[in-house]
């Protein structure tokens, strides 16, 4: 047996035995895939298992994240520090191969994948990615950056939204360093694709405006490559290149089936397939000692490649110093916050929307965090989040990083992950925040792999008015907060704004929800940088001690500090307290949350024009909770907060009962 042959069987060999030993897994993928996936990994990638975060690496996608055993396999194989018994514990508990591909879990993993068609859509971010750091960097001579992104996606991430979402705009911005193999394999769990998904992908993936390609035969390693490297030609294109595959092949009582897309093939169906493909080894999670000395030299040619590259990099630097300088300042992440949040920043006066501060905010630092980059779902008009003069990224043309995703919001959200994961760049992405529930997949992956990408939401309540219910955010904030991981912040004013920009930029291991008014707001005497902590006493009582905290967010807390005024008047003793962030708070020490949450005064109400859902824990049993619980209505926004019971006037004959 030829030896690439019999490393191709090795993939299926290893991938059957790990999901039999864990009586769990989809084997169909990684044994109608192997072939291709080898070729990728064995003569085109470039790639070096001793420095999985080399900055031209190429990257691989493992889009139809089930198959993760193929993944694994090649990790294994390829000498990526993933053991023969870190395969034997595919799925267990707290082992190196968890049942999907998860990012930072496991060396070599580029994305966490799993929900179909992420990978897809995280891919088209990575390869914009690339073409703009080039643009920023590369000079003649020195392609720092010249990589590419492969994808291996299947059936099922062709039929989810955010594929086509992710494919058409990446078939307008020309990323050509985008190579996507598709595993045409017409299977899915239910059976044979022909009962939903008849379309032609080829002419649809064309009318996108990319390039596309078809292997007639998966196990034809020769076509396989010679597709790769045509695409690799194009550099005006995205290229699809349909693989036809048959899925589980190797197991023949099997293969061509669903039954084999996500269960163990049995005892039985391990043998035939060892049998069929005529593995030479009798022991299981055996592997012949050529196939591993063949990965290897395939390993020293990748040395090769990182050795040339590296040798060009001392040359950029030598010739171009302040370029490299900077470069790996955007690589560390790392911000000089004294200049950055200096007095300017802080100095924040608006008595706007706080959609309208952000922008100000945002173009404060534009100018001193060059690798911010990002954009809106055809909305910036709106959402203000666009960097002046900073120039936009246009198909064929200008490359700035003010960035157009179209009418998108899932791929928009899933393309911010692709720029964080790549590395060199803060991406910040916006949009309505009623539109956060198309985003919320990819936000959650986002908080799951720990990324720095900050979401820029506007029009954040019923003070949105006229636009209705179906515009008029209520659930969305609980959505949010109860996503571990995730900041979210709904400032009062100006410089709660400032505060929760400098919590977005300086949170580095997950990502941060600006929530912000289309409203006027107005700007706060005693509002101060402890917005940072999530909560702050904005007012504080007049008597000795507090009869009632008034707790509020957004643009509530004008109505709370209105009612304090009122109720004050009338010989009462209020505290107000600003909570733009309960994530921000929780993080605090128990004494700080005592200090402006006392224990003993039980009489609260906390005020947000959203669900009531989450706030009974700060107003306590003795308080009441004052929010929404139905969907909005369509008016004038001030008319909307008198008919929902929302005013100061509302508050303060709350507080009389109490």
């Amino acid at each position: 047996m030829h030896i690439e042959q019999l490393c191709v069987n090795a993939i299926r060999i290893i991938s059957v035995e790990a999901i039999q030993k864990a009586n769990s897994g989809h084997p169909g993928l990684p044994m109608g895939m192997a072939p291709s996936a080898f070729v990728l990994w064995s003569k085109i990638m470039k790639h070096n298992p001793q420095r999985p975060d080399w900055l031209d690496r190429d990257r691989f996608v493992l889009s139809a994240g089930h198959g993760s055993m193929l993944l694994y396999s090649l990790l294994h194989l390829f000498d990526y520090g993933v053991t023969m018994e870190d395969l034997k514990q595919f799925r267990q508990l707290d082992s190196r191969t968890p049942g999907h591909p998860e990012y930072g879990h496991t060396p070599g993993v580029e994305t966490t994948t799993g929900p179909l068609g992420q990978g897809f859509a995280t891919a088209v971010g990575m390869a914009l990615a690339e073409d703009y750091l080039a643009s920023v960097f590369n000079k003649e001579k020195y392609p720092i950056f010249d990589h590419y992104t492969y994808v291996i996606a299947g059936d099922g991430c062709m039929m989810e939204g955010i594929t086509s979402e992710a494919a058409s705009i990446a078939g307008a911005l020309g990323l050509g360093k985008l190579i996507v193999l598709y595993d045409s394999n017409q299977i899915t769990i239910e059976g044979s694709t022909k009962i939903t998904f008849t379309e032609d992908v080829r002419k649809r993936f064309e009318a996108y405006g990319w390039q596309t390609l078809e292997v007639a035969d998966g196990n034809d390693m020769a076509a396989v490559e010679a597709a790769v490297l045509q695409a690799k030609k194009n550099l005006q294109q995205p290229t699809l290149i349909k693989v036809n595959t048959i899925i589980g092949y190797g197991c023949p009582s099997k293969q061509g089936s669903h039954e084999v897309h996500g269960a163990p093939l049995g005892a039985a169906g391990v043998e035939e397939t060892k049998k069929f493909l005529q593995w030479p080894a009798v022991e299981p999670f055996t592997v012949p000692a050529e196939v591993y000395d063949y990965t290897r030299q395939r390993n020293v040619s990748n040395m090769g490649c990182f050795s040339t590259w590296n040798k060009m990099y001392e040359g950029y630097a030598r010739e171009y110093p302040e370029e490299a300088k900077k470069l790996q300042t955007w690589l560390s992440g790392a911000l000089d916050e004294n200049a950055v949040f200096d007095e300017a920043f802080w100095n924040q006066t608006d008595k706007k929307a706080s959609r309208e501060t952000s922008s100000t905010v945002l173009n404060l630092l534009a100018a001193k965090v060059p690798q911010l980059i990002g954009g809106s779902a055809d909305l910036a008009p709106s959402t203000k989040a666009v960097m002046k003069g900073r120039g936009r990224y246009l198909p064929g043309g200008e490359k700035g990083p003010n960035l157009h995703f179209g009418v998108r919001e899932h791929a928009m959200a899933a393309m911010a992950n692709g720029l964080a994961l790549h590395g060199g760049l803060i991406p910040y992405v916006s949009g309505f925040f009623v539109f956060a529930d198309y985003m919320k997949p990819s936000m959650r992956l986002a908080a799951m792999m720990g990324l720095r990408v900050i979401y820029v939401f506007t029009h954040d309540s019923i003070g949105v008015g006229e636009d209705g219910p179906t515009h008029q955010p209520i659930e969305q904030l609980a959505m949010l907060r109860s996503i571990p991981n995730m900041t979210v912040i709904r400032p009062a004013d100006a410089k709660e704004v400032a505060a929760a920009w400098r919590v977005a930029l300086t949170y580095k291991t997950g990502p941060t929800a600006l929530v912000l008014t289309r409203q006027n707001l107005p700007l706060y005497e005693n509002s101060r940088t402890e917005a940072v902590k999530g909560a702050y006493v904005l007012r504080p009582e007049k008597g000795a001690v507090a009869e009632l905290i008034l707790i509020a967010s957004g643009s509530e807390v004008e109505y709370a500090m209105k009612a304090a005024e009122i109720l004050e008047a009338q010989g009462r003793s209020v505290r107000v307290v600003s909570m733009p962030s309960w994530e921000l708070f929780e993080a605090q020490p128990a004494a700080y949350q005592e200090a402006v949450l006392p224990a003993a005064v039980t009489k609260r109400i906390a005020i947000e024009a959203g669900t009531t859902m989450g706030w009974h824990k700060y107003a306590g049993a003795g308080g009441v909770v004052m929010g929404i619980d139905r969907f909005g209505k369509s008016g004038p926004y001030e008319k909307v907060y008198v008919d929902f019971g929302l005013t100061a006037a509302d508050i303060v004959a709350r507080a009389e009962k109490l």
